[in-house]
């Protein structure tokens, strides 16, 4: 097996590398002063070329080659084969773009965080649209790299949610879609629930303290990750034992930090989770977005929006903030904090209007990457969708087409994968019942291990060894379906409007 250990050492030199990309990025997005843009933007790109040169080098392809050789007869379920699978499909991606793009797309994304983040303090879109519309060429470009295709939107797609194509995921939400139209109608009738205890001030660092508290509870290792703040929250890794968090606190809104934080832990504890095995191979990463979103939003509303969670932490943030929620009953608290009302900020989307921000954002993307829309008409584009489809209107682009740092990152192909993850995270619920029968009454009690075992044995032990579609399929019996997500939100907000 010496082509294949020879192989393990390149892998383990370029997922370093990777690492190493990753710091700097998380540095850029939290302590990096403003003018650093330019020059962390150059860093950027000369990581991503030398890891592109890595990879598609005639070395490495004759290292893979030798070592395919070495696995065949082994277990095609075998860590080894796997990561030789695994390994050759990056492979045949990554050899098909030239080294040259993957350096100019890190550095102008670099640059165009900068100015996205300029662009959305000033509610000033035209700062923003000359970065944007490179960015599109840029992916137009990768596109353009894989033709033949079905879609040009597929290796976009495929870059983030592998095996996956765009009539897959357009057939999935056209399925979604009108079911959640009619619950969101349905609710719209009912009178609303009083969300106004959350809307005051609270205390920026005892909403850092009490959300510490729960993910500590969720089983977030502070030996092997910290949190930091930041405009958009994040979960980036450095190896297995270094998974660091972000949230973002509002002083007068408690739901921002609380559930940012709860979300990006589940990020964390899936990334925390992985086989030790696997390390400093391509193995030690997500199946793909979608399974890491269903981690996080199962840990954000699955449980930590539930009933029983609150049953158990209320008193507690009553404790902490007993001026504000001390007169607040626990009924009406966890109403409010599953309000469902049409918003304008997908991070702070209930979850029955949650997965329409996303399917505004995949029609936009596929619109830009077809050339159907040029960048110059995105605002008035997003404008007339929003009021489409939840009867909103921004009242400016800070809080429109600016919210998502996504696009600044060259991250077109993303989105789609949130709302995936919402469903995926449904039908893991249904499968942890079916293992777990008395899970209220442990969350009820603040006892998360029997939950978060089970996640690690079926969902985070596999790192990256099966693709998403085919992971879901191995856990539950089936694809990935939006029926079990549709009768989880019916039967809770049923419950909460009396439908």
């Amino acid at each position: 097996m010496a082509n294949l250990e020879s192989l393990k050492s390149a892998l383990a030199e370029i997922k370093d590398l990777q690492y190493i990309s990753a710091i700097i990025g998380w540095d850029q997005e939290t302590y990096m002063p403003p003018l650093g843009a330019k020059e962390r933007g150059e860093q950027l790109g000369t990581l991503a070329g030398l890891i592109h040169e890595r990879i598609t080098s005639p070395k490495f392809a004759q290292l893979l080659e030798q070592a395919e050789k070495e696995v065949q007869g082994m277990d095609p379920d075998s860590t080894e084969a796997r990561l030789i699978k695994v390994t050759r499909r990056e492979f045949e991606r990554l050899i098909k773009v030239p080294a040259r793009y993957y350096q100019e797309l890190s550095e102008t994304s670099a640059v165009a965080y900068s100015a996205w983040k300029e662009a959305r303090q000033q509610d000033n879109f035209k700062k923003f649209q000359p970065f944007l519309a490179k960015i599109i060429d840029l992916r137009r470009e990768y596109a353009d790299y894989f033709r033949p295709y079905e879609h040009i939107y597929d290796p976009l797609l495929d870059e983030f949610e592998p095996g996956m194509k765009t009539k897959e995921v357009q057939a999935i939400f056209d399925e979604l879609r009108p079911q959640q139209v009619e619950l969101i109608r349905q609710i719209g009738a009912r009178p609303q629930v009083d969300d106004s205890a959350l809307h005051q001030y609270y205390d920026e660092q005892k909403q850092w303290d009490f959300g510490v508290e729960v993910i500590t509870k969720f089983g977030y290792d502070w030996q092997r990750g910290r949190q930091d703040k930041t405009a958009h929250p994040f979960t980036t890794s450095f190896g297995l034992n270094d998974v660091r968090i972000t949230t973002r606190i509002l002083p007068d809104y408690i739901g921002s930090a609380l559930f940012s934080t709860m979300h990006e832990c589940g990020h964390a504890l899936y990334e925390l989770g992985f086989d030790p095995a696997l390390a400093r191979t391509p193995l030690a990463d997500g199946a793909s977005l979608a399974i890491h979103e269903s981690q996080s939003r199962l840990w954000e509303n699955l449980v930590g929006r539930s009933l029983p969670f609150w049953e158990y932490f209320y008193p507690h943030l009553q404790a902490v903030f007993p001026a504000q929620l001390g007169n607040v009953s626990l009924e009406t608290f966890y109403k409010g904090i599953n309000k469902v009302e049409p918003s304008l900020i997908r991070i702070e989307a209930d979850e029955a209007t949650y997965n329409l921000h996303i399917m505004l954002r995949l029609e936009i993307e596929i619109a830009l990457i077809s050339g159907e829309l040029d960048v110059r008409d995105l605002p008035d584009l997003w404008n007339s969708k929003m009021e489409e489809y939840l009867g909103v209107v921004p009242p400016n682009n800070s809080m429109g087409v600016l919210q998502d740092v996504h696009w600044s990152h060259g991250s077109i192909g993303y989105f789609a994968t949130y709302a995936l993850g919402n469903l995926i995270s449904a039908q893991w619920w249904e499968a942890i019942n079916k293992d777990i029968p008395n899970l209220d009454n442990q969350i009820r009690k603040g006892e998360f291990q029997e939950l978060l075992g089970w996640l690690r044995e079926k969902i985070h032990h596999h790192g990256a060894k099966y693709e998403g579609k085919e992971l879901v399929q191995r856990v539950t019996g089936s694809g990935i379906s939006p029926k079990p997500y549709i009768q989880y939100i019916r039967q809770k907000y049923g419950q909460i409007y009396g439908l």
